[in-house]
Formats: structure tokens, sequence, C-alpha cells
């Protein structure tokens, strides 16, 4: 390993030291040449100069921004390609991987392709790296929590004789999009649109490729929606949004790190991109110093991320998976209800410094377990009084419900000298905004006599990161076993909470020592980041709980040991983050990250068996690099 991470260092050294030789370095500029920009910078607004991050994954594509003391626009508003750039008179300061809007579209206002009426503005990047894991036992080529999918159905968590590291090479991070306008007769409605994909989707399985179906990536549906704004007023501005963008809660801040498959995903960083109907406000309190108040409320698709190849019942596997996708979000019959209300303001006025912002955020959802009465387990044969007796208190099935929660709160402090961006988030079930260490809800049988499951539900269920569907009574059993009339109850099923977030620090390493910002050192750039997602320890540790009798050192209600679904046990993940980028062009950028992503099981419990060594905590140590060409 430690070959292989000089063997990248000198790569990286090599190509940012021989690039600029190439290409004509022009930074060798006189003193004066450099003064006459800084001083004249405050007169002269900075002219635009596009600013390569790490294009997440699951986050925005960097913008271009024409003025870059204002904010950019990201998703939800599509973005106009830049004016042709004139000289920038400093090196602009980092910009955050923002993910809602704080500019309006205007109309006229995207430049692209004329298509009759319709105007296109295409764009993307085309993304390789090379990658080493120290321990890769899931063998993805991204840092995947430690509950092993390809361990096998015997797992024991075990690694064998190494940690497992791998190598791999990846190119299917790479970007496409399409921005677009339509026209409209009113000079106060703009409507505009997105579509964004990638190929980090399934692999194919056909005759041509079966042996080479490692490298087939398929594409994938990342972003899709129309969006029309009512310009109400010169500072106010309405607008309706349907389709498929970012959610309104958890995605209002990311990471910008180099490794943007997964992208902090159960490691502190909360996101996901669904199906919505939203209307939101901007309204612009002060011009002078960019102040805008953005308001939105949306419904989005109700999702649980309960995907039935993990399941456990019959019927269940990748086949169900695909046939029918999840159904316990949409068996709830509501939307998911999600509002944000974002604070935008230039808190340093300096050139190049694009606005801060501080956003809170929140949504709330129901799921649901339907179990049809051909799954019940009464056998009045054998005097099955207690399964009998339950089961006819619900002739025709009955359904088990928990909620869905949470909270967020968002700053992202861009300066002349730094850029900080923190994302705190706490709530229940948060499986889907990647969240919880992969788990939803358990089932409680505390204040039960007796219980009787878990049941087979509609969809396949009971599911590996959750509880089970389960009755109940809450009374004295009668002579013969059977719960009295009256007594029969669905156990309740209550979300497993959970907290956690991320600090990026950004340090725009260029500005710091006055480099040339029409040069090619212009575009070095580190971040550090550290994140965490950890479980409430009341909730994986409830005697009432499905995590209950699984392990010796947790004690369990006897009532619900026999009614049990075996739990996910992971209690926290945690990652510390260095990335070093350097920008070469305005089109070309490298990108160099060392990691550490970690895993840690309940109770001190050692899950895990590490290189022939017991082990509480599983761990990776990763190294990326790689180019990124943008378009």
């Amino acid at each position: 390993m430690l070959k292989l991470k000089k063997w990248l260092l000198s790569l990286l050294v090599m190509a940012v030291m021989a690039v600029p030789v190439m290409a004509g370095n022009n930074d060798a500029k006189a003193a004066n040449d450099n003064t006459a920009n800084a001083t004249s910078a405050e007169a002269t607004p900075a002219a635009p100069s596009t600013i390569l991050t790490s294009t997440a994954g699951d986050a925005n594509v960097s913008s271009s921004s024409a003025d870059p003391n204002s904010s950019p626009q990201a998703a939800g508003a599509p973005m106009a390609p830049p004016p042709p750039p004139a000289a920038p008179a400093v090196v602009p300061a980092l910009v955050p991987v923002r993910v809602f809007p704080i500019d309006p579209p205007k109309t006229g206002g995207l430049n692209g392709i004329k298509v009759g009426p319709l105007t296109l503005a295409p764009y993307g990047f085309i993304k390789a790296t090379v990658v080493h894991d120290s321990s890769d036992p899931d063998g993805d080529d991204f840092p995947f929590p430690g509950i092993w999918l390809n361990a096998g159905n015997n797992s024991t968590f075990n690694t064998g004789p190494t940690k497992d590291p791998e190598v791999h090479v990846k190119a299917r991070s790479t970007r496409f999009g399409l921005n677009l306008e339509w026209p409209d007769i009113s000079k106060n409605l703009t409507l505009t649109g997105k579509i964004e994909g990638d190929f980090e989707g399934n692999f194919s399985e056909v005759n041509n490729r079966d042996v080479s179906s490692i490298r087939s990536n398929q594409p994938q549906l990342r972003l899709a929606f129309v969006r029309m704004d009512y310009h109400a007023s010169e500072n106010s501005d309405i607008f309706f949004l349907g389709g498929q963008d970012w959610t309104l809660f958890g995605s209002g801040a990311m990471e910008n790190i180099l490794e943007t498959t997964f992208n902090g995903a159960f490691w502190g960083n909360v996101y996901t991109r669904s199906p919505q109907l939203r209307v939101g406000f901007v309204q612009t309190l002060s011009k002078e110093h960019k102040v805008n108040l953005e308001g939105q409320f949306g419904i989005m698709m109700p999702s649980t991320g309960q995907i039935l190849k993990l399941g456990n019942a019959a019927g269940n596997g990748l086949a169900a998976q695909l046939g029918e996708g999840e159904r316990e979000g949409a068996d709830a019959d509501r939307p998911e209800w999600e509002g944000r209300v974002a604070l935008s303001f230039q808190l340093d006025k300096a050139p190049g410094v694009s606005p801060a912002q501080i956003a809170l955020a929140g949504f709330r959802s129901k799921r649901t377990s339907i179990v049809p009465n051909s799954s019940y387990l009464c056998n009045t044969d054998a005097g099955d009084a207690l399964n009998c007796s339950l089961e006819a208190a619900f002739p025709n099935g009955f359904q088990a419900s928990s909620t869905m929660w949470g909270g967020q709160i968002v700053a992202q402090l861009p300066t002349r000298w730094f850029t900080l961006v923190a994302s705190a988030y706490r709530g229940g079930d948060l499986r889907f905004y990647f969240g919880g260490q992969i788990n939803t809800f358990f089932t409680d049988t505390g204040g039960l006599t007796a219980a009787s499951g878990p049941y087979v539900t509609a969809d396949g269920g009971p599911l590996a990161a959750a509880g089970g569907a389960v009755l109940g009574c809450n009374a004295a059993l009668n002579d013969d076993g059977s719960c009295p009339t009256g007594s029969a109850v669905v156990a309740p099923q209550r979300p497993i909470r959970s907290f956690g977030g991320f600090i990026q620090l950004g340090l725009p390493l260029s500005r710091w020592f006055n480099a040339n910002p029409k040069g090619h050192n212009a575009g070095w750039q580190v971040y550090l980041t550290i994140g965490k997602d950890q479980v409430n320890d009341r909730d994986i540790n409830n005697p009432s709980g499905s995590f209950c009798g699984v392990y010796a050192s947790n004690p369990c209600n006897p009532v619900h040991a026999a009614n049990s679904v075996a739990p996910l046990p992971l209690a926290m993940g945690k990652a510390a983050v260095g990335t070093l980028y350097y920008k070469f062009n305005n089109w070309c950028q490298f990108g160099f990250e060392e990691s550490v992503y970690a895993t840690r099981a309940i109770d001190k419990i050692n899950l895990y068996t590490i290189a022939g060594s017991p082990s509480n905590e599983w761990q990776d140590h990763r190294t990326e690099f790689g180019p990124i060409f943008t378009f």
C-alpha cells in the first residue's frame, strides 16, 4: 500500500509540475503587475472565472458565475453558461457546493444553442480516478458502510488473512446534463428546466459483454425537472417546480470531496434526490448587501429506502426489487412533506467572494407495512390459542406504521481566507437520506404480555434493516393461553433515531499567495472534512426493540425475544478526509484525496475479524487521484 501511495503522490507531483511547463507558464509576472491587479480589484468587479471543484456524485456540478461576487445558481434553477471571460482581477474565493437557488433565473438568461424557440445548454464533466482501499471486503469502488453485502449468507464479517486491500480504476462518475429555457409571451414569466444523468448505474449483462461487464456501466437519471418563475416585482420571485430534484431536507449543504459515488453517505452527509412538486419564493431584502430570503415547501415521493433484495422472506431478491421497487412509503397513502427557509447575505465584501448562506430544513413522512390474513400463523388443529385469538381480532389482516422525521441546520460561510461549510441533523428513520447507519425502525413490544410474529408483509418483509410486523396482547392471558377479547393490539413500530453532520474547511491556497489569476497556479485548493453519523443508543439497545437478544451483552424482553428480527448492528460511522485540488485551467482539474472511513458496531461487540484479529470497528484508509474535465 505504501508503494502505491508513493506512486500516486509522484504521479500527482509530475502532473502538476509538467502541465504548466508544457502549456507555457505565464505566472512569472512582474510584481507591479500583480499589485496593479490587486489594487484595481475594488474599483472593478472581478471578471468571471470558473472554479472547478469536486463535483460530487450526489451534489451539484460546481457552477460558474458571471460575477464571482454573486452567488451561483444550482439545482432548482438551471445555470447559464458564463459569457466570454475577461481577465480576473483576483483569484476567486472557494465556492461551496450549493444545491438550492438564491438567484432566480431570468428570461433570456440561458446562453446556449437555439433550437427553434427553445434554448439548450449542455454541460457535464469526464472524471477518471485510480483508487486504493486498505480494506474493501464488499468489493465496491467507493466506501460502503461495514455491513458487507457480498460476505455471503453465513457471513462472520471476516476479511480473511489480510485486511482485503483493493485497487480500482473508475470512469463511471462521468456526468452529462442539459439546461433548458422555453419562451413565454409574458415578460414576467421564466420557464426553465434541467435533465441530468451519470453512469453510476448497473453493469450490463448481455452475451457480448458478460466477461467485460465490469466496465460496461449503464446510465441513470439524476435530475429531471421544469420550473416556472413569476417575477412579481424587482425584488420578489415566486416559483413552482415539478420533477426530480434535490430534496429540501438534507441536501442544503454538500461535502466537496473527490469521492463522489457515495459522497460521505452514512458518514455524516445526508442528502438525496427525489420526485417532487414544490413551491417557493425568493425575496431580495437588500441589493447592496446581497441579502436574499428563500422559502420553499414541497411534497416528495414517500420512501424509506427498504430494498427488497436485502429481505429475508420468500419471494425477495433482486428480481422482486426490479419488479415493484420499495412499497412501505407508498403504502402509507400520503406524500412526504418537506420545507426549508434559507437566508443569503454577503459576509465578506472582498472581490471574488460569494454570499454566505444559513438554512433550516425539515421533513415528516410515514411508512406502513401491510399484513394480509393469508400470512397468519393460527393453527386451530394444534390448539394454537394465542395466535388464533390475536389474529381473530384482525380478521382481514392488519397494518403497522411508523413515522419518519428530520431537522437540519446548514451554514455555508465563504471568506477571502477560507470557506467553512457545516451541516447538523437529527431525525428518525433516515435511511433514505443515507443516515442512521442504514437502519429504519424497530418493533416495540414493551408492556405486552405476549406477542406473535413477525408476519410476512405484502412487500415481502420483514426486511433486513427494520423491525417486523407483530401482534401482541396488553393484558393477562386467559387460562388457555389466549388473549382476552379486546386486548389484542398491533405492536407499535418506532423510528430508529440518529444524529450527525459534517464540518468542512476549504483553503484557497492560490489566493493566499497572491497567485496570478490568469496563470496555471491560480487553482490550488485544500479541503479538510470530518463527518459522523450516530444512532441513538437508547433505540439500538432497547430491551423491547428489535436489537435485543442478538448479543449476550444486550438484555432482552422475553416477549420480544421470540418475535424479534435480526438487526443491522451498526452504531456509528465516522470519516476524515483531506482533499487537494489543482486547477490547470477553466476546464481541467486534478484531485488527490486521502481519507479514513470507519464503522463501529453496537455495545463494543467484536463484530468484525480483521486480518485474523477481533475488532469492534472496521476502517478503510483510502487514496484516490485523477483528473476532471468539464464541458
